[in-house]
Formats: C-alpha cells, sequence, structure tokens
C-alpha cells in the first residue's frame, strides 16, 4: 500500500477515548498502512471529554472559521490536531462548541442518547469533507468506522458527488456489533433531506435505529468489512445480498494482510 491515500474516519480512536473494538480498530488500521509506507489522515470527533491538554490537541486556525449548514442553521466548524505519540500519525479532530462541549460521547451521564445524535452525525461528516477539502489532500480510500461516522459515504454520493476533487476516491465501510439501543431523533431523514438527498436514497433513516442506519451506509460504500465476529444475522445477511465486495470478519492476528489484500485486490481494482 506504499504511497496510496487512506482517510480514516471513526466515532472513537484509541488512545483519544476507552478500549473497545471501534477504537482500537480505528488505530490498528491506520498504523498496519501506515507501517506499510501508505499516508494516511485519521479524522474523529472532538468530544468534551477527550482531555486536550494530555494528548496535546491544537486548534488549527487556518483550517477552523468555516460555517456548515445543519437542518438551516450555520455551525461553526473548528478543527484540532494531535499526533499519536511514536507513531507519527496525526489525527484530526472535528469541533463544534454546541455539538461536541459536553462531558461524554453519545449519551449522558443516565445512559440516555443525545437528542441531537443525528444533527453530529451530519455534521462531522459535512465537517470532515469540507477539511479534506482545504488540505487539498485526495484520498484513494476512505475508511469508515463506527455509527456516528456513517453519514459520511451518504454525502459523499450525493451531497458531493460533483466534487472533482473525490472522483476517483472508494468509500469502505467497516460494520461493527458495537450499537445503541432505541432510535436517533425521528426526524433524522428530513434532515439530510434538507442537503438535497433523495428520499429514496436514505429510506431506511425513517426510522433511525443502529442497524437502519448502517444499512444507509452500508448502500453508498463501494466496499464493506464486517468487523465484528458476532455481527446479527440481519446485518450479515443484507451485507452479504448487497452485492458490495465484502471481506468477512477476520480475527485480530489475521486482519493486516486480509485488509491489505481486500483494498488492493477488491477496492482499487
Amino acid at each position: 500500500m506504499e504511497d496510496k491515500r487512506i482517510l480514516y474516519v471513526s466515532s472513537e480512536v484509541v488512545p483519544y477515548l476507552a478500549e473497545n473494538e471501534v477504537s482500537l480498530m480505528s488505530y490498528d488500521v491506520p498504523k498496519m498502512i501506515n507501517d506499510q509506507g501508505g499516508q494516511i489522515r485519521i479524522f474523529m470527533p472532538r468530544y468534551g471529554n477527550i482531555n486536550e491538554r494530555r494528548h496535546q490537541l491544537h486548534e488549527v486556525i487556518r483550517l477552523s472559521g468555516m460555517n456548515l449548514v445543519i437542518n438551516d442553521l450555520d455551525m461553526p466548524l473548528i478543527i484540532k490536531v494531535a499526533s499519536i505519540p511514536k507513531e507519527r500519525i496525526q489525527v484530526y479532530f472535528i469541533d463544534n462548541d454546541e455539538y461536541f462541549k459536553r462531558k461524554a460521547t453519545f449519551t449522558d451521564e443516565d445512559g440516555v442518547l443525545y437528542p441531537d445524535n443525528d444533527e453530529r452525525a451530519i455534521f462531522f461528516a459535512k465537517g470532515v469533507v469540507e477539511t479534506v477539502k482545504k488540505l487539498n489532500w485526495v484520498p484513494d480510500i476512505i475508511h469508515v468506522h463506527g455509527w456516528m461516522a456513517a453519514m459520511l459515504p451518504i454525502y459523499m454520493k450525493h451531497y458531493y458527488k460533483d466534487d472533482a476533487l473525490f472522483s476517483d476516491t472508494k468509500i469502505v465501510t467497516s460494520v461493527y456489533n458495537q450499537s445503541f439501543e432505541g432510535t436517533l431523533d425521528m426526524d433524522m431523514m428530513k434532515k439530510v433531506a434538507f442537503d438535497q438527498i433523495p428520499d429514496d436514497a436514505i429510506a431506511f433513516l425513517a426510522e433511525p435505529n443502529y442497524e437502519n442506519i448502517i444499512k444507509a451506509s452500508v448502500l453508498h460504500s463501494d466496499a464493506v468489512i464486517i468487523a465484528s465476529d458476532n455481527l446479527s444475522a440481519s446485518l450479515t445477511k443484507f451485507i452479504e445480498s448487497s452485492e458490495k465486495p465484502f471481506l468477512p470478519f477476520v480475527p485480530k492476528d489475521k486482519f493486516a494482510e486480509a485488509y491489505t489484500n481486500f483494498y488492493k485486490d477488491q477496492v482499487l481494482k
């Protein structure tokens, strides 16, 4: 994968958040490609429970200052950056005081989903793409991890479809079992449709539970990786019948070769 450019977009990344299946793979996969001589960037939200001082985050003024329109409201985009120690890997953080300045990731102290998680996901997707455009860094592959990043394939295939910068970029989505209970805001489909995304493309968002959000993301991806060995039967069946190239679950000690070959043989072919 030498000199290939891969953009990793994730809900969670170690060492900035606690270890779980998503956050660990969102570190391990980029590190593997970095070690092979690939060029990588990682993007994640700047949740309020990330310790900026300890991880040495700093704002990138030249990238910040843009406003993103979310459901007809102007929301300022702040970009921060940090480096993973010893790995020479840069991580970009998408930030906004309204959406991310709270002391947890997805739920409040009672475990209740934040009511604006749908808007946070839309803001994150748009913020990533707008920042990559400002960097003028053209990825060969965008690899998405975690449900908070799941709007990115949808926006890439519709909202940014005429953007020449990404004309050859392929999108891979890793699907995990790490989900949430209940649904996001029931107006989520309306908010995405506000960005001129056709209703039939996002019909799954009419009931925005975990599985439906992931199904919408898979529909708009070029290839899929099953990243949990206990993925639900319904999601597994949906992926298998999607006619997208997909990689079945591979144990952690064997993922490096499998992912590399999948990128080369199925995604970049």
